[in-house]
């Protein structure tokens, strides 16, 4: 089956280390499925897995991506969720939980397996493009929203960082249930899109807010952190999910962090239920994914050096 695959790694150009062509088609095992991928969406997981981070270099190649919507061997149109291992459904009970592509061949192919606790109804209403584009980044936001932020409608959010997968669904998801978005970008053509998709105020980095914020969603890291811990209002929340910018801090504000209670959350992916809920709120409230572009698998190395350049607002969908 064709895929697109780590063939080795590169820390400094990752696509160097990017392979396109035929690698095995995997076979079912018990309790797992074979899915005939649809659509598979990226992730800044997988320049990370081309640049070595996370992936040892005896489990290459590495066919790449963790997400995907497709066909199972019964003919129902299904969404994946990433995590394997988490439960010990489908491997062994005391398995460490791991995303797809970095234990278990990922989705930038034509086929992939996964236990079959692992699939999810698709919703009808749904493409398979925007199903795909679900389960890692759209899931980050919804669990830092609603699960780790725990904000109410009404309540005041501060997104880092605007153009990316989880700041624009965690824009679009917070505008869809009531929040008030705020969102961060250097771009002011990002910053005017940003407010397209329903945020109340777009800022350059760091302009002061309007207000002080009752939660802020993070995954820049150094760059933006003091910037996010001066937004919050006593007692609010940081809910980290990455740290893209780098994870040395310049200045930790530590003072502010005690001094006004404030809470610092960590925050990774989301779990099989939180994927369910995420479905269903996208079918109810008509809740669509940003797709940047669609473009077919064996035009991967496109795609990933487009998301390496940063030149993204929304998802980068690849279809099979």
């Amino acid at each position: 089956m064709f895929a697109a695959y780590a063939a080795d790694f590169d820390a400094d150009r990752p696509l160097n280390a990017l392979r396109l062509g035929e690698r095995p088609r995997p076979e079912a095992r018990e309790h797992w499925a074979v899915v005939r991928v649809a659509a598979a969406s990226l992730n800044h997981h997988d320049l990370w897995t081309l640049r070595g981070v996370g992936l040892r270099r005896e489990a290459l190649p590495m066919i790449l991506g963790c997400d995907a919507a497709g066909v199972d061997e019964d003919g129902n149109e299904v969404v994946v969720h990433s995590v394997i291992g988490a439960t010990g459904h489908g491997v062994g009970p005391d398995e460490r939980r791991s995303l797809l592509s970095e234990h278990y061949q990922g989705t930038l192919a034509e086929y992939v397996a996964v236990p079959r606790w692992n699939l999810l109804p698709k919703p009808p209403e749904l493409t398979f493009a925007e199903a795909a584009c679900l389960p890692t980044a759209w899931l980050t936001a919804y669990r830092m929203l609603f699960s780790r932020a725990a904000v109410r409608p009404g309540d005041s959010v501060l997104v880092q960082g605007a153009g990316g997968g989880v700041a624009t669904s965690a824009v679009i998801l917070g505008a869809a249930a009531g929040l008030r978005m705020l969102v961060t970008s250097r771009d002011p053509a990002k910053r005017e899109r940003a407010l397209a998709l329903g945020a109340e105020v777009a800022l350059a980095p760091d302009e002061r807010p309007p207000h002080r914020v009752d939660a802020v969603l993070e995954t820049v890291g150094a760059a933006t952190w003091r910037h996010s811990v001066r937004a919050l209002r006593p007692g609010g929340t940081l809910v980290i999910s990455g740290a893209t910018s780098g994870q040395a801090l310049p200045e930790s504000e530590l003072n502010r962090v005690f001094f006004l209670e404030l809470r610092v959350v960590g925050s990774t992916m989301g779990d099989r239920d939180e994927l369910a809920g995420l479905l269903n709120f996208c079918r109810s409230k008509g809740v669509r994914p940003l797709i940047d572009s669609t473009l077919p698998l064996d035009r991967a190395d496109e795609a990933l050096a487009r998301m390496e350049r940063g030149e993204l607002f929304g998802k980068l969908v690849l279809t099979v």
